[in-house]
């Protein structure tokens, strides 16, 4: 093999064989492709697109780079879900608990925050106690007593992902859908799952801005997750506001814990149900969505999926006193109130700002150094098509941090835009893929 001649057949917009490209990831692995002949080829191949079969051999090759978890001696289905990210998106923490109550295990490899979009890791260690870092064995034993575990990928877990995804941070190519495709499927496909429900959220708080470019993801992702001979369904949903109603760690985390005590949060609960009635669906514990759907309600009202959460979080180090009495938690320094200066309907959100402002706040990292205040961030009481009176408190900021308030103060009012004109409420689930 010949590292330029690689360049240059992708450069000219050849296919790559999957010996090549096979060739060409463990090669970087091994330090024998350097830095600059690797982002050479992830130029070449963000402006020449790569086809379907050289997505899976990418896929494959980053999967191979390290370890893949043996799940056989764990009885029943292994399914899971992923999210491209977003802002409030806090549907692990209720989905994981509901499908384990069902009778379906739900082993999650989870992230960190990416900018203005929060990391379920994050608000998982935001509970006193949490382990996200468990080992291999440890992940096992949790998801055989209990169905579900939730943890960060390890260094044993597709390392190629970890390499190429930090070239791509700073070559420009992170927009790329085969190395989307690549750096999700393959991290997935090394939880030892059998199948996968996948959400991908588009509009103004999400990485795929518009719908088209949400479906070129979802299909990406539904295609490679086939050759693999995994079930697959996807779900596109809408970003362009916060889902639920909190924005931050540890204000996530009690959101989820009053959903899955039977708390009414429309759209959070709408996505919830959906992708966990799917979830149920792929595990065989159903004979459809709509029958997954109506499981997934029956788990809330039982009281079984918050018992499970309490068993998840218990297996897993966390402190159940903030679970049980989640007002016991610790209280920010500062809250302050945003006002609506007029009458009106709620137009537009801004919901990228939305979420660079509960950063701001101290929820989330501008650097990989910085810490994350688990209780900072921002309860948003509004949702577009709403009418709100003068002086309505529309968003509620929370923070340690006093001189950042009147910046996200301003920040947050100008995200939202309030007409005279009334405006439709936007559809929630865009549509169903599989």
């Amino acid at each position: 093999m010949n590292i330029v001649e690689i360049i240059k057949k992708k450069r000219d917009g050849s296919v790559l064989s999957d010996r090549e490209i096979n060739w060409l990831v463990i090669s970087y692995i091994k330090g024998t492709v350097t830095d600059y002949q690797f982002s050479a080829f992830l130029m070449a191949a963000f402006i020449n697109g790569m086809n379907n079969e050289e997505t899976s051999s990418l896929t494959n090759a980053m999967l191979y780079s390290g370890k893949v978890i043996d799940l056989s001696s764990v009885k029943g289905a292994k399914i899971d879900k992923h999210s491209t990210g977003g802002v409030g998106d806090k549907t692990s923490l209720i989905l994981a608990p509901i499908v384990a109550a069902a009778g379906v295990n739900v082993p999650m490899i989870s992230g960190r925050g990416l900018g203005h979009s929060g990391g379920t890791l994050d608000k998982l260690e935001s509970i006193p106690g949490f382990r996200t870092d468990l080992t291999l064995r440890e992940y096992k034993s949790v998801i055989k007593k209990c169905g579900a575990v939730l943890i960060g990928q390890t260094k044993d877990i597709a390392p190629a992902d970890k390499l190429i995804y930090s070239l791509r941070d700073v070559t420009a190519t992170v927009e790329s859908i085969p190395f989307i495709t690549g750096s999700i499927m393959s991290k997935k496909l090394a939880e030892g799952i059998d199948g996968l429900v996948l959400d991908v959220k588009t509009g103004s708080g999400a990485f795929m801005k518009d719908l088209k470019s949400a479906k070129a993801l979802a299909e990406s992702l539904i295609n490679t997750a086939k050759l693999f001979n995994k079930k697959v369904m996807a779900f596109i949903t809408d970003m362009n506001q916060p889902l639920g109603n909190s924005i931050g760690n540890w204000l996530e985390v009690y959101e989820s814990i009053k959903v899955l005590q039977g708390e009414k949060v429309d759209d959070l609960l709408e996505v919830s149900l959906n992708l966990s009635g799917a979830m149920i669906y792929l595990g065989g514990k159903s004979e459809s969505l709509d029958e997954g759907i109506d499981i997934s309600k029956a788990m809330i009202e039982s009281g079984n999926a918050f018992n499970k959460f309490r068993e998840i979080v218990k297996l897993q180090g966390g402190n159940l006193t903030y679970i049980d009495n989640p007002d016991k938690y610790p209280k920010p320094k500062y809250k302050v109130e945003i006002k609506a200066k007029k009458p009106g309907y709620i137009t537009e959100i801004n919901n990228y700002e939305i979420g660079m402002s509960a950063l701001e706040l101290g929820a989330g990292r501008k650097t990989k150094e910085e810490k994350i205040d688990p209780k900072a961030g921002i309860i948003f009481n509004c949702k577009i098509g709403d009418y709100v009176k003068k002086n309505f408190k529309f968003a509620e900021l929370f923070t340690d941090n006093k001189k950042v308030i009147e910046i996200v103060e301003a920040r947050v009012s100008n995200a939202v835009i309030i007409s005279n004109e009334k405006s439709r409420k936007p559809k929630l689930i865009k549509t169903i893929l599989t």
